[in-house]
């Protein structure tokens, strides 16, 4: 019996301790963090630096609530606020999509307006949607060190009906035009990361190197299916990204473009990998119009059975030279007669701190290109002047993609849809019945290329203005207009913000093609287990936004209150002071009086006494003082004078105010 006993506790401590190796390997499995770092070359001699961390916690009912990688706070907030899908983004610079690009998912997905902006998707009651949103905003407040929690207020967010893609309809949008970015925002954002900025890709992060950048944006987006009780959910993923503009700081000689390095960009190189990461690698990209030029200078030289392409080659490129050989090269699958991009792979697992990974491209001949914008270019302005009446107006022109795009359709078919979502403050009084549409310089009836509009008229301090719209536009279009006229509100004097007269914000209008999507199609399969690049194969709608309008508004003079006040004070000093100084002067002069008529009631001999006692004493002599009576009696038309005085001035100042 007791060997029995014996093996039965024998087998149950094996089958425990199999259990709990088993849920370690799964939670080790299931829980991963990856980092990435893409590299872009663009056609005005800067380069493009998009850092990719990805973390990934399992379902919580499945794994439990303890994570080894995941950060803590953001797994809270996610709990105590029931979120869904979030978004929030710090941006400083506005992004160029001349220049830059608007058509690939790195410009669609991480160019963002200026300031702060949030928008968040609950999976609450619909009256709790509020509470949610703002409690969410303190919390982000806090974590972010940034002053989000303005976005509590009902005048500072929006809920879209249908421009953000929302099935629930409890999504909240926000945004902060105004709001500085710098060092306090980027150091809790890194703090998220297992490594830090201690190791890993992460360490390139040199605060000097990227606040001198022509546009930075720190963008975290959350994806939970938490609160779903389908046996597919997938946890939560936390995707980090930053996205950087530098100027190499190099010369390259004859070439158009700049020669660079890592250590040229950030000032530092890459000690190896994070040892918490699944995986590191540095991605140069090199879009098609720029491998489209290595195609043409290819053809053009007499010796090109000599010359290897970029696509089938590192070495004896004609084009460029990178410092490192390359782990494998990805190309996109040609769409038609289009040559796709190019990404060049390098792993950073094989470099440590004895030899640290510094990837560097030099250009061999000087090459031009340009970057494949969005179907229209859109900009917003201002029209008309003074502080009473305005119109805002979004313009958009038609640029070469829509021309590509458009090629081989029957133009009176072929219709481009562009939607619209803009939120106007509710001191600025849009009046949506003047909506007027232009094509080509000509007035149209809105009837006939608006869509579909929601409209949600501002309410005057307690909610702003919201405008979605979704224009119907014919292919063939050059140019098109959209004018709104406005009348400029009235504001108390407490809720001007200290810098008023520099005007008020109107946020960044978005704009959004949905028959265009963004997406790059690799030829191998396997690379969609890559975070980063999983994400360049989505299928998103092109995405872009507008300049953030400044509008003047009625500001009263805030410095007459400190005149008023300045000059009334200085009255009355002169007034109070001056008429002291004669009361005092003339008390002083009755005492004196008094004090030599005593003096003179005195004999000669008590006057001698009383001298010669002072000069004994080391003293100096002084009159006898008046008697008390009469010094009361002094003292009391003293006071009467100055409170009748006083009288007077509380009588003048309350008769003129």
């Amino acid at each position: 019996m007791s060997r029995f006993k014996s093996s039965f506790l024998l087998f149950l401590l094996l089958f425990s301790a199999y259990e709990s190796i088993a849920s370690e390997d799964i939670v080790q499995v299931s829980e991963e963090f990856t980092e990435a770092l893409l590299l872009r070359p663009l056609p005005d001699r800067k380069v493009l630096a998009h850092f990719h961390f990805q973390s990934t916690a399992p379902p919580t009912r499945t794994y439990g609530r303890h994570h080894h990688l995941f950060p803590k706070s953001i797994y809270q907030l996610v709990h105590k606020f029931k979120v869904r899908e979030m978004e929030l983004s710090f941006t400083q610079g506005r992004w160029n999509y001349e220049r830059w690009g608007g058509y690939d998912p790195i410009s669609n997905s991480n160019a963002k307006p200026p300031g702060v902006e949030l928008w968040a998707d609950f999976d609450v009651p619909q009256h709790q949607v509020e509470d949610s949103w703002k409690n969410l905003t303190h919390a982000l407040s806090g974590l972010f060190c940034a002053s989000i929690n303005f976005l509590e207020q009902s005048t500072s967010y929006s809920a879209p009906q249908w421009s953000f893609q929302s099935v629930s309809g409890k999504l909240r949008y926000g945004t902060l035009p105004r709001e500085a970015v710098c060092t306090e925002n980027l150091t809790p954002w890194l703090k998220l990361l297992p490594c830090r900025d201690k190791a890993g890709l992460s360490s390139l992060m040199d605060r000097p190197s990227i606040y001198r950048s022509y546009y930075h944006s720190q963008r975290l987006h959350l994806r939970s299916d938490e609160f779903d009780t389908s046996k597919t959910s997938t946890g939560i993923v936390l995707e980090q990204t930053l996205t950087v503009v530098l100027q190499p700081n190099t010369f390259s000689g004859k070439t158009s473009q700049l020669s660079w390095s890592l250590s040229s960009l950030f000032g530092r190189k890459v000690g190896g990998k994070c040892s918490l990461s699944n995986s590191s690698n540095v991605y140069v990209q090199f879009e098609q119009s720029l491998v489209s030029k290595v195609k043409e200078l290819r053809e053009k030289r007499e010796s090109s059975k000599n010359e290897i392409l970029m696509h089938e080659g590192f070495q004896n490129n004609p084009l460029f030279e990178l410092s490192l050989p390359p782990k494998r090269i990805i190309k996109e699958v040609e769409k038609l007669t289009k040559e796709g991009s190019i990404l060049y792979e390098f792993s950073v697992e094989d470099y440590d701190e004895s030899e640290p990974f510094d990837l560097g491209l030099s250009w061999k001949v000087p090459v031009f290109w340009s970057c494949q914008q969005a179907p229209l270019r859109t900009s917003r302005f201002l029209l008309g002047s003074g502080n009473e009446r305005g119109a805002i107006a979004i313009s958009m022109k038609s640029t070469e993609s829509n021309n590509v795009e458009r090629s081989g359709r029957d133009d009176k078919e072929c219709w481009l849809r562009v939607g619209i979502f803009q939120v106007v403050p509710w001191y600025v009084k849009v009046y949506y019945h003047t909506l007027e549409v232009f094509l080509d310089g000509e007035p149209q009836h809105t009837v006939d290329n608006v869509e579909k509009i929601h409209v949600s008229p501002s309410e005057d301090k307690v909610s702003p203005g919201v405008m979605e719209i979704v224009l119907r536009l014919p292919c063939s279009v050059s140019t098109a207009a959209l004018t709104l006229e406005f009348d400029k509100g009235f504001l108390h004097i407490d809720e001007y913000p200290p810098d008023a007269n520099q005007g008020f914000d109107i946020p960044s209008a978005v704009v959004r093609f949905n028959d265009f999507l963004t997406n790059i199609s690799f030829d191998d399969n396997s690379l969609k287990r890559v975070p980063i690049l999983s994400k360049l194969e989505e299928n998103i709608p092109v995405l872009s936004y507008t300049e953030v309008l400044l509008v003047p508004l009625t500001t009263p003079d805030f410095s007459m209150p400190y005149n008023v006040i300045t000059i009334t004070c200085t009255i009355f000093a002169l007034y109070f002071g001056s008429l002291l100084n004669a009361l005092r002067r003339r008390v002083g002069e009755e005492e004196r009086l008094l004090r030599e008529k005593a003096a003179k009631k005195m004999g000669p001999l008590t006057l001698m006494l009383s001298k010669l006692s002072a000069k004994l004493r080391r003293k100096q002599w002084e009159p006898p003082k008046p008697s008390s009576s009469r010094k009361s009696v002094i003292n009391k038309k003293l006071i009467l004078k100055v409170l009748l005085v006083a009288g007077i001035a509380v009588a003048w100042q309350y008769y003129f105010q």
